[in-house]
């Protein structure tokens, strides 16, 4: 799926400075939305009345609707697909990829600290960086394996894993699937960005798949629509505040979706998957302050150290290179 994790030494240096740059920001900005989408997205279902599978249809529905209709006004030829293998390669994507990862997510939060499934999720960085060495039989430093181990032992710690947590075999199942498919949506985006399709028309394309997967498996005539017409009580510092579910949706679809998908993918024109899904890791870190702020859970000395060891890690990661083109 990905010809390299790493690019051969030097070529970084050859190229404009701002591009990896460019890529980390685009990598921190996405995660930092997604990190209150997760809060968002547990108001909604616990206090909206929508469940998992509702909430990722919504959202995967609003996205490719969105994202195509843009396209079909500005770069209409963008939207095109010449080849009969590539219907299947974005059927693949948007299913396999995109609806999954939506859906195993808010599964997971359904039965799990937001913390916890995060830190389950992130098992992906370790499943590309083992797709990339053994598949892709690039050489990679001992370091890059160093780093991965100490982003997931931080973020045990900022989730406080070693305290002790309530777990549920369904939620943690839904975890490990999501960061299957996570891992997966990443190696098919960068293999599909390497043919040459751009990261908006990929990602409006793939949605679109993934409406039609909802669709299929629960009608839109059976969507509980008066759900959308009501309001969501917020929880935490905001409690007794209530919301529109339909404002909540709309920020779900538009900035916990849209927005930070497209800067995740248009992030693998400047970096590795590898690097990509390792500096992401610091989602659940942002998630652990983001529920501070908003929920008004304590932050912990344990915690903190975690996410200072997690910044350490990706750091660390950063300064690994191929050891051979």
């Amino acid at each position: 799926m990905v010809d390299a994790p790493f690019p051969p030494p030097g070529l970084e240096e050859e190229g404009p400075l701002p591009k990896p740059l460019l890529g980390y920001v685009l990598v921190v900005g996405a995660v930092g939305l997604w990190s209150v989408n997760a809060v968002v997205a547990k108001v909604v279902i616990e206090s909206g009345g929508l469940s998992p599978e509702r909430l990722s249809q919504v959202r995967a529905s609003g996205a490719g609707l969105l994202m195509a209709a843009a396209l079909a006004a500005l770069r209409p030829r963008s939207l095109r697909i010449l080849r009969p293998r590539e219907w299947l390669f974005l059927a693949a994507f948007g299913i396999c990829g995109l609806a999954f990862v939506q859906f195993l997510y808010f599964a997971a939060i359904e039965r799990l600290d937001i913390g916890t499934a995060l830190v389950i999720d992130y098992i992906a960085p370790v499943l590309v960086a083992a797709w990339a060495r053994f598949v892709g039989h690039e050489r990679m430093r001992r370091r890059l394996w160093v780093a991965l181990a100490l982003s997931l032992g931080g973020l045990a710690l900022v989730v406080e894993l070693p305290t002790g947590v309530t777990l549920s075999g369904l939620g943690v199942g839904a975890a490990l699937g999501g960061a299957v498919a996570y891992a997966f949506y990443v190696l098919m985006a960068d293999r599909s960005l390497k043919d040459g399709r751009d990261a908006t028309s990929l990602l409006a394309l793939g949605f679109l798949f993934a409406a039609l997967f909802w669709a299929a498996a629960q009608p839109w005539w059976s969507f509980p629509g008066g759900v959308v017409g009501s309001d969501a009580s917020l929880l935490g510092r905001l409690a007794g505040t209530s919301v529109p579910v339909s404002l909540l949706l709309a920020f779900v679809v538009v900035l916990g979706t849209i927005v930070p998908f497209i800067m995740i993918v248009t992030a693998l024109h400047h970096l590795s998957p590898t690097r990509v899904v390792i500096v992401a890791m610091l989602e659940p870190v942002l998630a652990s302050v983001a529920a501070f702020a908003w929920l008004g859970e304590e932050l912990s000395e344990q915690q903190i150290a975690g996410g200072l060891l997690v910044l350490g890690a990706v750091a660390l990661a950063q300064t690994a290179r191929n050891s051979s083109r």
